[in-house]
C-alpha cells in the first residue's frame, strides 16, 4: 500500500480540477484572452500541481521513507535517495 492511498479519492478529485484548469487554458488560447490572464491561469494551475506533488512528497516520507527506515539495511538507502532525487524534481521544476 502507498503512503496516499488512505487520501487517493481527494488526490484525485484535486486532480480532475486541475485537468479542468488545464482544459480551461486550452479554451482561452483558442479564444485569443489576454496574455496576462492567460499567464495568471497557467500560474495557478502551476501552483494547484505544486500543492499535489508536495502532498504526496510528504505522504512517502511519512510512510515509505519512514517504513524503510525502520527496516533498515540498503531498503532504507535506497528510499531516502529516492526521496532526496524526488525533492530535487521538484525544486528544479
Amino acid at each position: 500500500m502507498h503512503g496516499y492511498t488512505q487520501d487517493k479519492d481527494e488526490y484525485a478529485k484535486r486532480l480532475r480540477r486541475i485537468e479542468g484548469q488545464v482544459r480551461g487554458l486550452a479554451k482561452m488560447i483558442e479564444d485569443d484572452k489576454y496574455c496576462i490572464d492567460v499567464l495568471t491561469q497557467i500560474s495557478a494551475t502551476t501552483k494547484a500541481l505544486q500543492s499535489v506533488a508536495l502532498g504526496l512528497l510528504d505522504e512517502h516520507l511519512k510512510h515509505c521513507v519512514t517504513e524503510a527506515l525502520a527496516e533498515g539495511g540498503d531498503a532504507a538507502d535506497e528510499k531516502v535517495a529516492e526521496a532526496g532525487a524526488a525533492i530535487a524534481r521538484l525544486v528544479r521544476s
